[in-house]
């Protein structure tokens, strides 16, 4: 047995367990008298601790009221500086001094009280109330509960919420090339490690594409493969992204060459796919403009004129170009009749052909058929 110091027993020198059965009466109930004891400790156990509860009040109150002075004496002293004097707002300068002195004042009394509140409740004496306290009531299990699975349009309003809010400080951490500042960025702003931020790099790296801005898409493509790497390191950890980004960083600074082959790899596949999306926007984007050119032009009947005239025969193209209306009646005339009705119809339709003012579609049917019944 070792022979150094002794074990303190100090601390439970102010054990004070059996004060309400210590003192009996033949001539009262003993049980009631425990009871009454016991109650009567509870009662000062409660004012004590309300006691303590009302110092913290009035202290917090106090410090409260401390800073709203504080604040209006510095506009006050800012005023008085920028030559803004007269005697009324002296006064007020003066008053408002006093007051936060008071306050100050105040602040230390009730600072003086409550160590001496703390103090006081360190000396009572122990009991069974107090020697032990429940740490809890009831079985916890740490089981990760099953998340639900977003739809399709939540996921999209989660991300366009984020996006709307967080898109500028996205766009910064997109331009950054060195790792140690990627690191510290996403450590002041952790709220950005997730899908959202890495799908909206993806959709910024498609618009500087379609911009022919080709090195600031390589470069925010870069940014985009390290946020996905972060999210799928902590699939694997099982964990929370934003509790393992630095183990990302602290792998890829020291990355041996396969790990660091697999990232380049990732790169250029996510830079292929990025090409291949901007140029089927684009031929999107260029089918919308032309279906909507198209639909601009469109003649009365609903006919698109341009394809129309490609159709026509060579020779009433030829009238159309020279604008020769005698040429294009004889074109018409060579062809067979009901041909001629076709390609006229579709003219009118179209709007290459505009009949005169005050004849309509039939005086046009009906001139067309009686110069071919002259011809017969």
């Amino acid at each position: 047995m070792s022979t150094g110091a002794g074990i303190d027993y100090s601390a439970w020198d102010h054990i004070y367990v059996s004060d309400d059965e210590d003192v009996t009466s033949p001539f009262v109930d003993t049980p009631s008298l425990f009871r009454m004891r016991h109650r009567a400790r509870l009662e000062r156990m409660a004012e004590f601790q309300q006691r303590g509860e009302d110092l913290e009040c009035n202290i917090s109150e106090c410090k409260t009221l401390l800073e709203e002075a504080q604040g209006r004496l510095k506009e006050l002293e800012e005023k008085r500086t920028d030559g803004e004097q007269d005697e009324e707002r002296e006064a007020e300068l003066k008053k408002v001094q006093a007051e936060v002195r008071k306050l100050k004042k105040d602040v230390k009394s009730f600072e003086k009280m409550i160590e001496e509140h703390q103090r006081e409740g360190k000396k009572q004496a122990w009991n069974v109330d107090t020697i032990s306290k429940e740490g809890f009531s009831k079985s916890v299990l740490n089981i990760k509960p099953v998340p639900k699975e977003e739809t399709e349009q939540e996921k999209l309003k989660k991300h366009m919420t984020f996006v709307e809010k967080y898109a500028k400080e996205i766009r910064h951490f997109g331009m950054m090339r060195r790792w140690d500042d990627s690191q510290k960025y996403l450590s002041d702003n952790p709220h950005l490690v997730c899908e959202e931020t890495a799908n909206y790099l993806v959709v910024i790296c498609i618009d500087f594409e379609i911009d022919e801005k080709h090195a600031l898409m390589e470069q925010v493509a870069h940014q985009a493969i390290v946020m996905q790497f972060i999210l799928d390191l902590a699939r694997t950890l099982k964990v929370d992204p934003r509790g393992c980004f630095r183990q990302f960083f602290s792998k890829i600074k020291t990355a041996d060459k396969p790990y660091q082959d697999a990232f380049d790899h990732e790169l250029q596949l996510l830079k292929e796919r990025i090409r291949s999306c901007a140029q089927m926007r684009m031929e999107s984007t260029m089918k919308e403009l032309e279906e909507e050119e198209r639909k601009k032009r469109l003649g009365p009947g609903g006919l698109d004129p341009v394809e129309v005239y490609a159709s026509l025969p060579k020779e009433i193209q030829k009238s159309f170009d020279e604008k020769n209306i005698q040429m294009l009646q004889e074109a018409i005339s060579k062809l067979d009749p009901e041909e001629g009705k076709y390609h006229l119809r579709r003219c009118i339709d179209s709007g290459l052909w505009v009949p005169q003012s005050g004849e309509d579609d039939d005086d046009e049917k009906e001139e067309y058929e009686e110069d071919e019944d002259e011809e017969d």
